[in-house]
C-alpha cells in the first residue's frame, strides 16, 4: 500500500492564501481573477497551464517569470501562517509505524514543496516528493499520480490518493487509485466520486485505509 498526498489543501490549508496571493498578483498586473476562474482553472493545476490562460499569448520564459513572481509572493504571505491540517502529524506517524510508504504529488513547484515540508518538519515522513517539474500534464491528467506510485514501487491500484481539489480527485481516479477527499476546499458533494470524505486527519485509522 502507498499513500499519495496532494500538498496544498491536504498537508496545509494553503488555498485561502493562494487565493489572496493570486488576487494580489493579478491586481499588480491589472487583471481580475474571479472565484470561478480560480476554482475551474487554477486549483490543482500547474502554473504553466493557468498563467497563459490568464495572460494570453506569452512566451514560456515570460510564463516562468510570472510563476516565480507569484510563488515568491505566496511564500511571503503564507510564512507566518504555516500550519499542518489537523491530525496530519499523528496520521503520518501512524503510516511510518506500520511501514506504509508515502509520497507527495503536488502541482506546486519544488520551492513551495520544500518551504512547506521543511517548515512543518515533516520531510522525513515521505519516501518521494513529486512536484510540477516532474510532469508535462497537470491534474486532472493522472501523470503525477502514476509517477508517484511508481516512485514508491507500488501499483496505482494499491495506492490511496488524498486530495482536496476536483481536478485532483479526477487525476487520482484516472490513475486507478482509491481517493480520500479532504473538505478544506470543496464539500464532499463537490469533490465527486471519492471513496471516503474527511474534514481533516483526526481519527483517520489504519482500518479506514484497509477498507479502501
Amino acid at each position: 500500500m502507498g499513500i499519495l498526498f496532494d500538498m496544498d489543501g491536504v498537508i496545509a490549508d494553503t488555498n485561502p492564501f493562494h487565493k489572496i496571493t493570486i488576487q494580489q498578483f493579478c491586481a499588480q498586473h491589472g487583471i481580475e481573477a474571479t472565484d470561478s476562474f480560480l476554482e475551474e482553472k487554477v486549483y490543482g493545476r500547474v502554473n504553466k497551464e493557468w498563467i497563459p490562460e490568464l495572460f494570453g499569448a506569452i512566451t514560456t520564459a515570460e510564463s516562468e517569470k510570472l510563476a516565480d513572481e507569484k510563488e515568491a509572493l505566496f511564500r511571503e504571505i503564507y510564512a507566518s501562517h504555516l500550519k499542518a491540517v489537523d491530525g496530519l502529524l499523528d496520521f503520518l506517524s501512524l503510516l511510518q509505524q506500520h511501514s506504509i510508504s508515502a509520497a507527495i504529488a503536488t502541482s506546486a513547484p519544488l520551492e513551495n514543496a520544500e518551504f512547506i515540508l521543511s517548515g512543518l518538519n515533516i520531510s522525513h515522513f515521505f519516501d518521494a516528493v513529486l512536484h510540477s517539474a516532474h510532469v508535462e500534464q497537470g491534474k486532472p491528467h493522472p501523470e503525477i499520480y502514476l509517477k508517484a506510485a511508481a516512485a514508491l514501487g507500488e501499483k496505482p491500484t494499491d495506492c490511496i490518493v488524498i486530495e482536496d481539489s476536483i481536478s485532483g480527485v479526477l487525476a487520482g481516479k484516472a490513475a486507478a487509485c482509491k481517493v480520500i477527499g479532504v473538505t478544506t476546499t470543496h464539500t464532499r458533494e463537490e469533490l465527486g466520486a471519492i471513496d471516503l470524505g474527511i474534514d481533516d486527519f483526526v481519527g483517520l485509522s489504519l482500518s479506514d485505509l484497509k477498507k479502501l
